[in-house]
């Protein structure tokens, strides 16, 4: 494999997808934050969801930064695998696909995070 490309493959799939996940936690943390005043259930899932987003947005900030990058991936793998529990007990796959993939890029920066 070119030099070069094996350099920069692995620091540009942790920018990426800390990019994506920071993006789509804030797209998520801004939705729910006009579902606060619904009475009944939605309610208590939107604090959820604002806590879930709220932290993933926190990771995905550490998970880019270098000298916090295993921190913030670590705390997204454990966000990752709350959220689909969460998804799976209310009979909902959509997004796990996504969830999954994420979760392996995060590994995966994880793994080889000293070799880039």
């Amino acid at each position: 494999m070119n030099a070069n490309l094996k350099r920069l493959s692995l620091p540009c799939l942790r920018w990426s997808v800390g990019l994506v996940v920071l993006w789509q936690s804030w797209l998520t943390f801004h939705g729910t934050l006009g579902k606060l005043h619904a009475p009944g259930h939605p309610t208590a899932l939107a604090h959820v969801r604002l806590v879930l987003s709220g932290t993933e947005m926190a990771a995905a900030v550490l998970f880019l930064l270098p000298v916090s990058a295993a921190i913030g991936g670590y705390g997204l793998l454990v966000i990752f695998a709350l959220a689909i529990a969460i998804h799976t007990l209310h009979g909902d796959a959509s997004g796990l696909e996504t969830l999954v993939v994420y979760g392996a890029a995060v590994l995966a920066s994880l793994a080889y995070r000293d070799e880039s």
